[in-house]
């Protein structure tokens, strides 16, 4: 994995054969990131693991796939990720991103960082799922504000 880092941001090259989820969160927890949001990228999959929508499964695909659109945060309490692939046809599948996601050629990342903020995932009652829970350098837990 190459890496380069400027003032609020970091960009990532991963390698034939990484895994995508894996690598991007055993860099967040290597650099440290506490928060971040994926800005750009770019990037080919050799095999893509996606949970659909509403779905208790993982949905195996195997590729070349290239990568659409990658969309998510990042932080020090792991990374949730939704991600658009595309067939050789231009067949196109979307939803969360799973581990055994690998790397074809390659995934370029650019991450924006967002100072200040630590990301944490913590189980919701509600929903069941492991939810964001946004920590203030200052002033303890914040949760996002209703929309």
């Amino acid at each position: 994995m190459e890496i380069s880092d400027a003032p609020g941001a970091y960009a990532l090259r991963l390698q034939p054969g990484d895994d995508l989820r894996g690598a991007l969160e055993s860099r967040a927890r290597s650099l440290p990131i506490s928060a971040a949001g994926i800005v750009s990228v770019v990037g080919s999959l050799t095999a893509a693991r996606i949970r659909m929508a509403g779905a208790e499964s993982l949905r195996s695909l195997e590729g070349p796939l290239e990568i659409l659109t990658l969309s998510g945060t990042v932080g020090a309490g792991g990374a949730h990720l939704h991600m658009m692939v595309a067939d050789s046809e231009g067949h196109c599948v979307g939803g969360h991103v799973a581990r055994g996601c690998i790397v074809h050629t390659t995934v370029e990342l650019v991450l924006l960082l967002l100072p200040g903020l630590r990301f944490e995932r913590r189980l919701d009652s509600t929903t069941g799922y492991p939810e964001l829970a946004i920590e203030g350098a200052e002033d303890g837990t914040r949760t996002p504000p209703d929309v």
